[in-house]
């Protein structure tokens, strides 16, 4: 059974089909919900990250939920994995990423946690600053290498990728050729060596596991990306959200009276969004997607997933609770018939995980 788990900013969204219809269980209600992560191994196990919350630790696929336990120094966690391949005690390695910039280890399913210090100790860290909150920055996100265990790679947003060989003991700062605005970070189980990153300043991928990096933005229309997903079955296949600029990709005020309906067919209309998915395959340029979609005007930076369980399947959130999917590797969408409960509307969507669930 396929299962999406979703972080709407007001509760986590447990989505599973029933019937023809994706039908949505709410837990964590009334908590400022920001990142998710499963665990590869035991899907039913999902961590979720909260700002000004700490973490939250589910064990039945979201139906009941308990705080993670001590260690964690910041009750905003913006960055929560799993890595696929280090396991501890029937665990997954899980890290956790806050505001201000820390990162912490567990490795008995977040009971305990151990800080990496050496992260905040790089010669870049006095230059971090987040845009909107200059005074600080976050860990925005943290990619496990699937294939190379101890190699860890973690985003900071606004200070770039930074690389780890020993799980978080030393760390490598950014390297030429990455971007500093980190949104997003990819990694496949197919490609070796192969790390993706989509930022505020464009796309760059490094072939040789973080040491070297190279952009490649032909065919983008705007260099302010946001989400990303690849297609599980062929690491040449991958998708990103693209917007002008910050402020057109995460909007500055949700849809108001007196702003006029949304266009037909729109999912909802936020006035001064605008965005749109970028496609790339075969070491080719990006090219727009429109197939299914909604209008870039008026549509917030898209929250982008794939998973294992189906290749060539995205997922694809920009706000409101509308999901979109692709069966045919992102050429064409088709949303999702959610049925969220009467007098609920998500406003927008902070992270998205596609699981298949026993």
């Amino acid at each position: 059974m396929i299962c999406l788990y979703t972080a709407v900013g007001s509760a986590v969204a447990v989505i599973v089909q029933r019937n023809g219809r994706w039908v949505p269980r709410l837990a964590l209600e009334g908590l400022d919900t920001r990142c998710l992560a499963a665990d590869p191994a035991r899907p039913e196990r999902v961590y979720c990250g909260t700002f000004g919350r700490g973490l939250w630790v589910s064990n039945d696929a979201g139906a009941t939920w308990a705080p993670a336990g001590d260690g964690i120094t910041s009750d905003r966690v913006m960055a929560v994995a799993v890595s696929p391949i280090e396991r501890a005690g029937g665990y997954g390695i899980v890290w956790a990423g806050t505001e201000p910039s820390a990162l912490f280890r567990s490795e008995d399913g977040g009971k305990t946690w151990h800080a990496c210090p050496a992260l905040t100790r790089l010669p870049s860290a006095p230059t971090w600053s987040f845009p909107p909150r200059p005074w600080t920055h976050h860990v925005r996100w943290i990619e496990p290498d699937p294939i190379v265990a101890g190699r860890l790679f973690v985003g900071i947003e606004l200070g770039g990728v930074m690389r780890s060989l020993d799980g978080g003991l030393t760390w490598e700062d950014r390297k030429p050729g990455s971007q500093f605005d980190c949104h997003t970070l990819r990694t496949h189980r197919r490609a070796p060596g192969r790390v993706y990153e989509a930022a505020g300043g464009g796309y760059a991928e490094s072939l040789d596991g973080g040491t070297s990096w190279h952009g490649f933005d032909a065919g983008l229309p705007w260099h302010y990306l946001w989400g990303l997903a690849v297609d599980p079955a062929d690491p040449d296949t991958m998708i990103v959200s693209a917007s002008p600029g910050a402020r057109q990709a995460h909007g500055p005020r949700s849809h108001q009276p007196g702003d006029g309906e949304p266009p037909a067919g729109a999912s909802a209309f936020i006035p001064g969004a605008e965005s749109v998915i970028c496609r790339r395959t075969g070491g080719g340029p990006w090219q727009e997607v429109r197939a299914g979609l909604p209008a870039p005007q008026g549509t917030l930076a898209y929250v982008l997933a794939a998973h294992d369980a189906e290749p060539g399947v995205f997922y694809a959130a920009p706000h409101h609770g509308a999901i979109y999917r692709s069966a045919d590797r992102g050429e064409s969408w088709e949303r999702l018939d959610i049925a969220w409960p009467a007098g609920y509307r998500p406003e927008r969507t902070h992270a998205l995980v596609a699981v298949s669930l026993p």
